[in-house]
């Protein structure tokens, strides 16, 4: 996926668990993991210009403009 190095997602993992609430669980940790995936994977898709225009997006799922 992207180019980042060991210690950047170590803090951005250390990031993400301190923003958690005291009483999260890990269905709250794994969300907002794979939250972050997927920004991620929309951010380096959006730099290759792996990119839709909504109109284009619209007539592919059949919906009105």
């Amino acid at each position: 996926m992207s180019e980042t190095t060991s210690g950047d997602i170590r803090s951005e993992a250390h990031r993400l668990i301190d923003a958690l609430p005291d009483d999260a669980t890990w269905d709250d940790l794994m969300y907002r993991v794979y939250v972050r995936q997927c920004i991620d994977a929309g951010i380096e898709d959006a730099d290759a210009g792996r990119v839709l225009d909504v109109e284009e997006v619209r007539r592919r799922f059949g919906l009105a403009p």
